[in-house]
């Protein structure tokens, strides 16, 4: 598999505060809650999210954005370090910060502070755009995009480019791939009187939400706009096409949404950047946001650890590495396999319902496209790994999916730390390079029975002696 494509993220960087405790009484002076605070944590915002966000899958991002000399500058930088490469315009005043004061995990208050003005934006932008496979704009409202639009304007006939706008932010430059307002950024940037809304269609209804997005591609000559929906998806609508695309979540998501627009937002245009139609970018977009938002949002801790954590696929909620420390924290038994899973089969389908019975979560390991190749031969795999996922992750015995690149797990393996791994019968304990591996935490690999004469192999020959007749 070829290195993910370079990303460039434009936009506004906040820095986030979240003050989480414990509000069991009201102030005396006054019917305000008292909060116990049991933990004080920040994190990049804003563009700095989505940009973290786009690099979890080891992406090369480089994110163009306003920063001081103030401290909350500087912790950006320090959490960003490492993740993605900074391209800075100078920021007269302070970054706006952005608290939430949090009992129980609900908010009860926000307060925002800080806030400058970007300067001018120098030649090390124009190049980075110019590498850039997908653009994404994170308009905050902070007019980092409106300092960077001449260059954002250049590169949009050519590159694809989302643009996740805000009321207050610069309109889209022409030609922009799709951008992504929610419902709300949506009625408020394009009234509906001017949209064709009314006339009968409630404004929370389908029908008007596709006349909104439909005018507003139009007026900002955009390929196309996705109003995000909450629970009810994504709607794609086009200029001058009176059938949009609706795209529902693969499951209801539960959870904190602090951040989902900006996993949405990062989600396209890494799909984008990869080749992948608006429709399949979204798709997988709904899928990586609903996830997102189950495993705790933009508060969730395991998002900013020193060692970015496994690349997530998109499945039923569950970051692999995140899913195995949730799961060994409570006790229970993580249980892993692996292999290319090229055309999924009966002989599959057993061995992941055998091995999701012997504990409490079934993490799969996929061969890479590059890795299926080598150990498979030219022609392999049939599917690329995109779909090998999405097709395991609608099995009800699988619970996260991790692509590696290697010719073995053992790498992933060591990071996920499984409690029992798992091969099909066609393998011994003793032939497999992974079993060593197991040892040293304490893991056992065992070999599950297997469904004799049903292979990949087989079934695309079979497939071409069918074909040649």
């Amino acid at each position: 598999m070829t290195a993910p494509k370079p990303l460039v993220v434009v936009g506004d960087v906040l820095l986030d505060e979240d003050i989480e405790g414990v509000a069991t009484r009201l102030a005396p002076d006054a019917p305000a809650p008292v909060v116990d605070v049991t933990q004080d944590r920040t994190h990049p915002g804003g563009a700095g999210l989505a940009a973290a966000l786009a690099a979890r899958g080891g992406r090369e991002v480089i994110l163009v954005t306003a920063l001081g000399d103030d401290a909350a500058s500087e912790a950006v930088r320090r959490q960003l370090r490492g993740r993605v490469r900074l391209v800075e315009i100078p920021l007269t005043g302070s970054l706006p910060v952005k608290t939430r004061v949090l009992a129980g995990g609900r908010p009860l208050v926000r307060i925002d502070r800080g806030g400058g003005v970007p300067g001018e934006p120098d030649g090390a932008v124009r190049e980075a755009l110019t590498q850039a496979h997908a653009v994404l704009v994170a308009d905050y409202g902070r007019h980092t995009a409106s300092a960077v639009r001449q260059h954002l304007a250049a590169v949009a006939p050519r590159t694809p480019l989302v643009w996740d706008p805000h009321p207050k932010g610069a309109e889209p430059v022409p030609g922009a791939r799709l951008v992504t307002p929610n419902a709300a950024e949506a009625r408020g940037l394009c009234p509906s009187p001017e949209c064709g809304a009314s006339g009968g269609s409630r404004s929370d209804s389908l029908r008007a939400h596709a006349e909104r997005g439909a005018a507003l591609a139009e007026r900002w000559q955009a390929a196309g706009v996705a109003v995000t929906l909450g629970d009810r998806g994504v709607l794609l609508a086009r200029p001058g096409d009176g059938t949009p695309m609706l795209i529902p979540p693969p499951y209801q998501a539960t959870g904190d949404p602090c951040g989902a627009g900006d996993c949405f937002a990062a989600a396209t245009a890494t799909a984008l950047a990869d080749g992948a139609l608006p429709e399949e970018a979204l798709q997988r977009a709904v899928a990586e946001a609903a996830a997102f938002v189950s495993e705790g949002g933009a508060g969730n801790p395991a998002l900013w650890r020193t060692t970015p954590a496994l690349p997530a696929t998109g499945g039923r909620g569950s970051d692999p590495l995140a899913l195995a420390e949730q799961v060994r924290a409570r006790g229970g038994t993580v249980v892993a396999t692996g292999g290319c899973f090229d055309l999924l089969h009966a002989g599959h389908v057993g061995l992941l319902d055998s091995a999701r019975n012997i504990g409490d979560c079934l993490i799969v390991c996929v061969n890479s496209d590059a890795s299926v190749a080598r150990l498979k031969g030219p022609g392999r795999p049939l599917n690329p790994v995109a779909d090998r996922a999405r097709v395991l992750q609608a099995l009800g015995s699988v619970d996260a999916v991790a692509v590696f690149d290697e010719d073995t797990p053992e790498q992933v393996l060591a990071r996920l730390r499984p409690d029992v791994w798992v091969k099909g019968g066609d393998y011994s304990v003793q032939d497999l390079p992974e079993a060593e591996s197991l040892r040293a935490w304490g893991g056992q690999a065992v070999v599950l029975p297997y469904l004799d004469g049903r292979s990949t192999t087989v079934l695309a020959r079979r497939a071409a002696r069918a074909a040649a007749r």
